[in-house]
């Protein structure tokens, strides 16, 4: 019988082991690669002179990809490129040889090239994170009296530092202490009392075990206090917007970050957030805390991103965002995803309330992780997410299809 299998043609990975089943050598793997049109490559916010330069190099020879544009009149600046990673590397090369260079538009297509490439490995706080190896967990310790998912149940800071030691036992790579309810509606906390909240946890924790700690703030003043005290990673809601000091201080204590996309205010984000394209807007956004970051004196190497989860998203625009994750890995950086417990999960079976969106947590971040659009989960329940990773990454990792596989 005749059987025809879909090859996911933007996985190298299964097109190589296509190879193997055909009985191809190894050394003609790479060469017949190449030769494969791929690559569909959406672009925009296009000049002219970058569109014409496209059109031109298409019409001219088939040494470059295709091109497709936009509608000038209803999408200015926009088409797409398709075909083989060299005509895509070749353009590359004829944009910058230009007399007139186009170097945003190199820098740009050079970017989705790098796409599927891991980034550099993260040492932090004595523990290399080797992003693309696995999916790693990050533990929420909330020391608030109002998050949506357990507020009040670690208010204390002892129940707080009890539950860090629990979650790092059960295999917490990394655990997220917050002082301060994000949670849709929410109001903010002074200093002192963000502050007063999470010290003695961070303090807590650093003596009761090794696993890096990062602190959910978007205030300069809290962020010092938390890195003098032995945090490494301060997670930043607002993409360093809210606070214009803190950059310089994660930058001065040599600390990493996270920096996350939202659209208004947790007190205001859900009041009708609305994009003309999600995918750019908040690819946009996090470009530019990068460079905010980068400017203060932040090694590009020790930042991650997040494209925030449920923080001015709709339902609809959570799962649109998820399904395209692997859009933003033109950014370069691992991406940290946060599904957990969340609204849209409870939606998603039934109207749930908090305390029983564990399967369905799980069942988003098993899916984000097979998808290879995440490189750090953050969770409440760590054992039952690490347990699931451990079967997803398993699964987007398996090699072994028999002996004609192989070879």
């Amino acid at each position: 019988m005749i059987r025809a299998r879909p090859i996911a043609a933007d996985r190298p990975e299964d097109l190589m082991l296509a190879f193997r089943r055909m009985g191809l050598p190894a050394a003609a793997h790479e060469e017949l690669l190449a030769k494969l049109p791929h690559l569909q490559l959406l672009l925009t916010g296009l000049t002219e002179d970058a569109a014409r330069f496209l059109q031109s190099r298409s019409e001219a020879t088939t040494n470059y990809p295709a091109w497709i544009p936009g509608d000038p009149k209803a999408r200015p600046g926009t088409g797409l490129l398709s075909g083989r990673r060299e005509q895509v590397e070749r353009l590359v090369a004829a944009a910058r040889a230009r007399a007139a260079a186009l170097p945003e538009l190199a820098s740009a297509l050079e970017r989705a090239l790098a796409a599927d490439r891991a980034p550099a490995a993260l040492e932090l706080g004595g523990r290399t994170f080797a992003w693309g190896s696995r999916t790693y967990v990050m533990g929420v310790v909330n020391v608030t009296p109002d998050s949506f998912s357990d507020g009040g149940r670690f208010f204390d800071a002892e129940a707080a530092i009890a539950h860090g030691v629990a979650l790092a036992e059960a295999g917490a790579d990394l655990l997220d202490v917050g002082g301060e309810s994000t949670r849709p509606g929410a109001q903010a906390v002074g200093v002192e009392e963000e502050v007063a909240r999470v010290l003695p946890v961070i303090q807590g924790l650093r003596a009761r075990t090794s696993v890096p700690l990062s602190v959910d703030t978007t205030k300069a003043a809290v962020a010092r206090e938390a890195l003098k005290a032995g945090a490494h990673l301060i997670n930043d809601i607002t993409g360093f917007r809210s606070d214009p000091d803190l950059p310089r201080v994660v930058a001065e204590a040599g600390a990493a970050c996270c920096l996350m996309h939202i659209q208004g205010t947790p007190a205001t984000m859900q009041q009708a957030p609305r994009y003309d394209d999600l995918v750019e807007e908040v690819a946009a956004f996090l470009e530019d805390a990068v460079a905010r970051a980068v400017a203060a004196g932040v090694p590009r190497g020790r930042i991650l991103l997040d494209p925030g989860i449920g923080f001015g998203k709709t339902f609809d625009h959570n799962l649109f965002l998820l399904r395209r994750l692997g859009e933003l890995r033109v950014l370069g950086l691992p991406l940290l995803v946060g599904t957990s417990r969340k609204g849209f999960l409870g939606k998603l079976t039934g109207g749930k309330p908090a305390s029983e969106r564990l399967a369905a947590t799980l069942g988003s971040v098993a899916t984000v992780a097979t998808l290879g659009g995440a490189d750090v989960v953050r969770v409440h329940d760590v054992t039952e997410a690490r347990d699931a990773l451990t079967v997803a990454d398993a699964i987007r990792q398996g090699l072994e299809g028999g002996l004609l596989y192989s070879r």
